[in-house]
């Protein structure tokens, strides 16, 4: 059994690349996956990984949607028996923070290396969603922003959703200063709610964010049933052995993916 063991629902699962993360609750409404650091996902061999990730999603490599991920709200849609329109970037990639599909021919990923990689599936109308929200994207409502756009392009009734967090860094490793907090307060975030993620550790400051209990938070006030959101409760600083971290490694480390597929 690997170690850390994550946190109910969640479990290890075995891949042809090694170990994988994912969450028996949404495995009843959609495929998907949280990778570790066994999968290279950036770097010279990287599209080697992508493709295999795919594989795993039972998808062609051209069908798996990524991002160029900005730190922001912006959504791509990609509808069952349309084409693809994109903000393209210069590595063809559409640049948001967002992505949904209807499309079980489609998976869509977000990558992350402290950020929350946060996955929602539509238990009803089968459509599906991954986002990235490091701490811009939290503050300006990036999981609201994800369920308001389910809601408007496929219908999705905020009760229906299903939501599962993979590895993300824990308010264990995540310190902060006054200026996030000022950010989060700038971008309209209520005094109370900056008072449950934001915890100082001496006057006035540095403090330690809690991205995860934001984004747990707005997926409630959004409307989400709070026994349908799942966290893994596993820290990417925390433990290297199995997960890259930005804030532990700098900039040259890896990526983890989230990555989920219509059934």
């Amino acid at each position: 059994m690997i170690e850390p063991r994550p946190a109910y629902p969640f479990a290890w699962t075995p891949q042809p690349w090694g170990a994988a993360l994912h969450s028996a609750r949404l495995d009843e409404v959609a495929l998907h996956l949280f990778t570790t650091r066994d999968l290279v996902l950036r770097g010279p061999h990287s599209d080697d990984g992508w493709r295999q990730l795919a594989a795993a999603m039972g998808v062609k490599a051209s069908r798996l949607v990524r991002l160029k991920q900005v730190h922001g709200t912006g959504v791509i849609v990609i509808r069952a028996g349309e084409s693809r329109k994109e903000a393209k970037t210069d590595a063809g990639r559409p640049r948001a923070d967002i992505v949904m599909t209807d499309d079980p021919t489609v998976a869509v990923a977000v990558h992350v290396a402290d950020c929350v990689p946060l996955l929602l599936a539509d238990s009803v109308t089968g459509a599906v969603a991954a986002l990235h929200a490091g701490w811009r994207g939290t503050a300006a409502g990036a999981a609201r922003q994800a369920v308001s756009a389910m809601q408007s392009h496929f219908g999705t009734r905020p009760v229906d959703l299903i939501a599962a967090m993979g590895p993300s860094i824990g308010p264990c490793c995540y310190q902060v200063g006054s200026d996030i907090v000022e950010a989060f307060r700038a971008a309209g975030t209520a005094h109370a709610q900056i008072r449950e993620w934001f915890r100082p550790l001496a006057e006035g400051g540095p403090y330690r964010l809690d991205l995860a209990k934001a984004s747990i938070d707005q997926l409630r006030a959004a409307g989400l049933d709070p026994a349908n959101i799942d966290t893994c409760g596993l820290c990417t600083a925390c433990h290297p052995s199995l997960f890259h971290s930005y804030r532990r490694d700098g900039v040259r480390t890896g990526r983890l993916a989230g990555v989920i597929r219509p059934k």
